[in-house]
């Protein structure tokens, strides 16, 4: 019998007035169920479709594009590999020439997973809201060439905040690849490692993404 994978856990914790995206409302989960009073347990959610690590579908910034439900799910799997920024980052932008030297020499990933260590500051702080870096649209243009289906970050947005006009998410969206932002532990993957990433979002029909919970299995 063969030994279990170990199965990487990506995904934020969700609890109420966790940091979101700035012009976001602070999201709401609370019990209206409870066991001593009630016999059961349930509760409510109040919050964004985009809150804590959640899936950006075309349609976030593509009026015609495929919502999240519509992306099938074998697109949702595949073979990934984290880049390790964490020592090139100079100021807030992740340019083609960074991605390049990070990018695997041993196999072909379909997903990327940007690791830049903003996650070990999740708070709701102007330095974690408002100075997070992401990637370039040149960046963004020569990672779509490379023929992968999703892209993941460990910020709040693949676009640096600074970037009001979402260049990298238009260029990746208009491609057809899906973004994960906001991810966790990006720290216990290995550059230069493939692994099986699994990216779950909620299946909520005509939304422009999802709340996801993102899995890397070691292969």
């Amino acid at each position: 019998m063969s030994a279990a994978r170990r199965v990487h856990d990506l995904s934020a914790d969700l609890v109420s007035e966790m940091p979101v995206w700035p012009s976001s409302p602070p999201p709401l989960f609370e019990p209206v169920g409870v066991f001593a009073r009630d016999g059961y347990s349930i509760e409510r959610v109040t919050c964004l479709t985009h809150t804590g690590t959640h899936m950006d579908a075309p349609y976030h910034f593509l009026e015609h594009g495929a919502s999240v439900d519509q992306i099938p799910a074998e697109r949702l799997v595949g073979r990934a590999a984290v880049l390790d920024v964490r020592a090139d980052l100079v100021g807030s932008e992740v340019g083609p020439e960074v991605v390049k030297r990070h990018w695997p020499k041993t196999f072909r990933p379909e997903i990327v997973l940007l690791e830049t260590g903003w996650s070990r500051e999740r708070a709701p702080t102007r330095r974690y809201l408002y100075e997070f870096p992401g990637i370039t649209p040149e960046a963004a243009a020569w990672v779509a060439d490379q023929g992968i289906r999703g892209i993941g970050i460990d910020t709040l947005g693949i676009d640096p905040y600074a970037n009001s006009r979402f260049e990298a998410h238009k260029v990746l969206l208009g491609r057809g690849i899906w973004i994960l932002e906001a991810l966790d532990h990006l720290d216990e993957l290995r550059e230069g490692q493939a692994y099986t990433l699994v990216a779950a979002p909620l299946k909520i029909r005509g939304a422009s993404g999802a709340m996801a919970r993102v899995f890397a299995l070691e292969t």
